[in-house]
């Protein structure tokens, strides 16, 4: 028996050590942690438990046979964070570059299958070359495997791809398909085709930084909802987003222990500037009305003129979707309107009641919005949030305008609980266009056209550009002080906690993609 646990530890021990001490230096080297690190510091001490740590490929052709790896490129398997079960696989770049083989795509599905069947979150740490080009259609058969289960389990657990490598070709749809895609700045990078490729057929130099790094996903694609300074920071936030998120869909995230104590926010009072063409920051009314620091931003520097993100109210967890009128004025465009209709999907599949801040005074306009689309995307938006049968309060700083005023989580679309601050100004369109329609043969016909438009703009924005007509009619459930905002909003989610929709039965309805 001695002999037998000496073979089987010394066989563990190999596994451990991936592609060798060497390979362990280089990656190192490079600022990354292995893979065995990166899951023994995102998970509980002590609770990750590994399940096929002996598999090894099956491949003969081109010499194979004679390079074998335990664990074959990738550790999977399962533990805690925070006390909560989640089921783990990190790609180990020092096996074959972390290429993907037969039996390396066969674990990743069996821990997919198993997260599932047990209701729990399933995370990807990637860092890999690709495809394993030994194994041809195998290999590119197995990504096919992946992707079928990323898509069975979208809306059924949480699923986060923390990119902390090369992550290219096929590789890069996984991700795509997940709720969240991480990135680790300077030292991850997606992309279809890469540099090489993109050179030969378009004939433009590009870098793989500049082509498909965490800087240009979390700016430019949109494609990095998240991006960390390094490994163990890309760890840290994992840990946090997940704190947010619920095991799975027919669950709610656990409520942490709070105490009410005096609710009122005398800092939200003077936060809305007289000039109402005056931009101020949406972060300061977000931290004026949630639990202190529990602002977690999503797409953080993408389409900035829209705030997304988790926070708590009272313990609970909850989506926030805000325009922000530092950028742009707040408007919706197409990125904006893309990004916080992904977002509302993700916390409606999951349960994570939706908190919307309005001060939108309208959708882009221009030659560049109509093309490419802004009329399907805003859409999407107006879809996802039509759609979302979580509780939903939405909350009008200022400008609600026109359509933008529709979309933006209004009571026409199914909103439980409408608030405006005083400082609301909800209407078709702002008061100085207004007058120039409604009353534009008066003005042509005073003697000062410029004193005659600027008296009934005065009277258009004393009629419109309040939140008093939306509250007569009922669009407004009350109008409220900003020092009250936050007791308001306690209470009203807690009131709407057990909210039911019953909804005639369809296989999926079908968003403007």
């Amino acid at each position: 028996m001695d002999q037998q646990i000496k073979t089987l530890q010394d066989k563990i021990n190999e596994a451990k050590l991936g592609g060798g001490q060497k390979r362990i230096d280089a990656q190192h080297a490079k600022k990354k942690l292995t893979a065995r690190e990166r899951v023994t510091y995102l998970m509980d001490e002590g609770s990750f438990e590994e399940i096929g740590i002996l598999v090894t490929h099956r491949t003969t052709d081109f010499g194979m046979e004679k390079q074998k790896f335990y664990g074959d490129g990738v550790v999977t398997g399962y533990g805690t964070i925070n006390g909560r079960l989640v089921y783990v696989f990190a790609q180990d770049f020092t096996v074959f570059g972390g290429s993907l083989s037969e039996t390396h795509a066969e674990k990743i599905c069996k821990l997919m299958d198993m997260a599932v069947k047990v209701g729990a979150p399933i995370i990807g740490l990637n860092d890999s070359g690709g495809a394993r080009i030994q194994e041809g259609v195998k290999s590119l058969g197995g990504y096919a495997d992946i992707f079928h289960r990323n898509v069975k389990a979208s809306g059924v657990i949480p699923q986060i791809s923390a990119i902390m490598g090369p992550c290219a070709g096929g590789a890069v749809y996984s991700p795509a398909i997940t709720d969240f895609t991480m990135m680790v700045k300077d030292t991850s990078y997606m992309f279809v085709t890469g540099p090489n490729v993109v050179k030969t057929v378009t004939n433009e130099t590009v870098t793989s930084e500049e082509l498909g790094g965490a800087s240009t996903h979390a700016t430019k694609s949109g494609v990095a909802h998240i991006t960390s300074a390094n490994d163990v920071q890309c760890l840290e936030d994992l840990k946090q987003l997940i704190s947010y998120l619920p095991q799975n869909n027919k669950e709610i995230t656990p409520k942490l222990p709070y105490e009410l104590n005096e609710e009122l926010r005398e800092e939200l009072t003077d936060l809305i500037p007289d000039n109402p063409n005056k931009p101020y920051d949406m972060h300061e009314v977000i931290k004026g009305i949630i639990d202190q620091d529990s602002f977690f931003e999503i797409h953080k520097d993408y389409a900035e003129n829209i705030i997304v993100g988790f926070a708590r109210i009272a313990g609970r967890s909850v989506g926030i979707v805000a325009n922000q009128p530092m950028f742009l004025a707040g408007v919706l465009d197409v990125n904006s309107s893309k990004k916080a209709a992904r977002f509302t999907r993700f916390c409606d599949c999951f349960n994570i009641p939706l908190l919307v801040l309005v001060d939108v005074p309208g959708f882009l306009p221009g030659t560049d919005q109509e093309w490419n689309g802004i009329i399907v995307h805003g859409a999407k938006l107006l879809y996802a949030l039509s759609e979302a049968s979580v509780p939903k309060v939405t909350l009008i700083t200022r400008k609600a305008y026109g359509g933008a005023y529709d979309v933006m989580n209004s009571k026409h679309i199914g909103a439980d609980m409408n608030f405006a601050w005083p400082t609301a100004e909800i209407a078709v369109m702002g008061a100085k266009g207004a007058s120039e329609i409604i009353f534009r043969k008066e003005i042509k016909e005073a003697d000062d056209s410029e004193a005659k438009l600027a008296e009934k703009e005065a009277e258009y924005a004393e009629k419109f550009a309040n939140p008093y007509r939306a509250a007569q009619r009922g669009f407004i459930d009350e109008v409220i002080l900003p020092k009250d905002t936050r007791r308001k909003l306690v209470k009203a989610f807690s009131m709407l906690e057990n909210k039911e929709i019953h909804r005639p039965d369809r296989k999926h309805g079908n968003i403007p993609l």
